[in-house]
């Protein structure tokens, strides 16, 4: 029968990622999305640790942060309407008081940096090449947290200006961390606000961007989960209610993608385990005293047992522990 779609073909990369493989996730609501995936299966993740961010200046920015644990300038720091926010930051580190919310960024830049330490893969998820400045200063910012339109003013970045930001960032985590590994991905989520032929525009700027990228930096490669959203699944069915996010069931077929390029069969095995096991933990007993149903609990711990030498499984043990010891 003739195929009446055009499916992505994956290459098994040489980047392998596995359980005991640290990875770090940044940028647009993608790298949450896949950050999830990576923490439902039980992999050592840092998902989006400041937020959403969207634009490529943004996401360089605050690895640069990280990178040399330092802190956002005190001017970055707003307040509106009695919540205080960071321009570099999304609104969800937005804090009523101040100093709560300085402590805060402090404390995630210290914990992610420490993190990064450890990180073997980088993953960079870019939202929009669309970026705003703040017109006193010239400086982008990640978030405009609702201020007034006339203190920024808005350009797309152009491929060149996205790759060499990207470049100076690079050859800092190079002369830091010389083994990192680092996978470019473009966020399907569309950006329609500023209408569909700037989103057209914009996602355009990034992918450019991310071949000039690829190209001239060593182990850097591109992930198409856009080009699986636009050209593979490529039907509205695909799309949440709002018809600008990717369904449950497209991320779930773009992590299926990924898991194929990017783990391998060792991986892909103690996945399996792990979801199993997962299925059986989430099962509802009618009769949680019965033998039959203790039995059960018995099988699931050991199989927890089995797998906690490969995956952090303690709480999980815990939870049946506890039920063993209510049916007793």
């Amino acid at each position: 029968m003739k195929s009446f779609r055009t499916e992505l073909q994956m290459k098994s990369s040489s980047i392998k990622i596995r359980h005991n493989t640290p990875v770090m996730t940044v940028g647009s609501c993608f790298a949450d999305s896949i950050g999830k995936r990576f923490s439902n299966n039980k992999f050592i993740i840092s998902a989006n640790p400041f937020g959403t961010l969207f634009n490529p200046v943004s996401i360089h920015n605050v690895l640069r942060y990280v990178l040399h644990n330092e802190l956002p300038q005190p001017s970055t720091y707003l307040e509106n309407q009695g919540i205080w926010s960071n321009y570099e930051f999304h609104s969800s580190l937005s804090e009523e008081n101040k100093s709560v919310l300085e402590k805060k960024i402090t404390n995630i830049i210290g914990t992610t940096h420490h993190f990064l330490k450890e990180t073997d893969t980088l993953i960079i998820t870019y939202g929009t090449a669309k970026v705003y400045t703040l017109t006193n200063t010239g400086e982008a910012v990640a978030n405009c947290h609702k201020m007034p339109a006339g203190n920024f003013t808005s350009c797309i970045l152009s491929p060149e200006q996205i790759a060499e930001s990207f470049n100076i960032l690079f050859e800092e985590l190079r002369r830091w961390k010389p083994g990192l590994r680092i996978i470019l991905t473009i966020s399907p989520v569309r950006h329609i606000k500023d209408t569909l032929e700037m989103n057209s525009l914009s996602k355009s700027a990034l992918r450019w961007a991310c071949h000039a990228i690829t190209e001239h930096c060593p182990g850097v490669e591109y992930f198409p989960a856009y080009e699986m959203m636009m050209d593979d699944l490529r039907d509205y069915r695909f799309y949440d209610e709002d018809m600008i996010h990717p369904s449950s069931v497209a991320i779930d077929y773009i992590w299926g993608k990924f898991s194929d390029t990017y783990f391998d069969l060792p991986t892909k095995s103690l996945m399996k385990q792990w979801q199993e096991v997962l299925t059986a933990l989430q099962h509802r007993p009618f009769h949680p005293k019965s033998m039959v149903h203790k039995t059960f609990l018995n099988e699931t711990l050991r199989k927890l047992e089995e797998l906690k030498p490969l995956i952090p499984v303690e709480e999980e043990i815990a939870h049946i522990q506890s039920q063993l010891h209510k049916t007793a």
